[in-house]
């Protein structure tokens, strides 16, 4: 990757909650525009319908200085150059750019889609990690749960034998290992298996035993030593399969997802104001 691209978008998208309505008008068309123009205080005022002085506030609740500065770092996204990056930020960045491009190929989606099929049929749903790992299936539950499944991580491994031994054929029990090794999650797969449970393991690792009790095995990307965490977050290639997992699942009855996501939405806003 010879360089990464500098734009100042991500910073106008990070303000964007705290514009005016007008200065919301202003910032859709900076994020969208793609021609190189004539960007003048004078000349936006007039294409956008806007005063200048909006111009300038919307440029200060950005974090500039004033329009004028805005518009100079704007523009430098029209000129495509070699930036320079630091050898610790290039080596971050490539690290998470390996793993989606692998995660791109890796990927099955016709497996995603058998998965999510199951994830609708099932009563409940179990996810197993430890780790890093138990932080990825805490998100997960916590995701999924707002689309009104019934979910729950469990990363406590005592918790996770038991689990494994009463849960029944109505469930479905996903195991997270990017090493594959995990005893925990492996025995505990195994024992849901054998009660009937729909099982799903997701790893780095591919190995001929998993299939003995595991009704789908999902290969996520992996990075020498990724599970140690040195470099960058060993759950990322994990979250990357749960959020095109979680796109498929609110696709599924679409209208009632939506719901659930807007009260949970409501329940959380109402609970802020409470504090307040």
């Amino acid at each position: 990757m010879k360089y990464y691209e500098k734009t100042i978008i991500p910073i106008i998208e990070t303000h964007y909650e705290n514009l005016s309505t007008s200065e919301k008008t202003i910032a859709d068309f900076f994020i969208n525009n793609q021609v190189l123009m004539d960007f003048s205080s004078k000349n936006i005022s007039q294409y956008l319908f806007v005063s200048e002085a909006s111009l300038s506030r919307f440029a200060k609740k950005c974090g500039f200085k004033g329009y004028r500065e805005f518009i100079f770092q704007y523009k430098e996204s029209f000129t495509p150059a070699d930036r320079s990056v630091t050898y610790q930020m290039r080596t971050v960045f490539d690290a998470y750019q390996e793993i989606l491009n692998k995660s791109y190929n890796l990927v099955v989606e016709a497996q995603l889609h058998r998965i999510v099929d199951e994830i609708a049929r099932r009563q409940r749903v179990f996810v197993y990690g430890r780790g890093s790992s138990g932080l990825a299936a805490r998100e997960m539950q916590l995701r999924f749960m707002r689309l009104g499944l019934d979910i729950d991580a469990i990363d406590d491994s005592d918790v996770m034998r038991m689990n494994a031994s009463v849960i029944n054929r109505k469930s479905m029990a996903i195991g997270i290992s990017i090493s594959g090794e995990t005893t925990e999650i492996l025995c505990s797969l195994k024992q849901a298996f054998n009660n009937g449970a729909y099982t799903v393991l997701i790893t780095a690792c591919n190995r001929s035993e998993y299939q003995d009790y595991c009704h789908e095995v999902v290969c996520v990307a992996a990075r020498k030593n990724l599970n140690y965490g040195n470099l960058i977050s060993p759950q990322f290639p994990v979250l990357v399969i749960a959020d095109i997992l979680y796109e498929y699942y609110q696709e599924t009855d679409q209208k009632i997802k939506q719901a659930f996501h807007g009260n949970t939405l409501m329940a959380l806003n109402h609970k802020e104001k409470q504090e307040e």
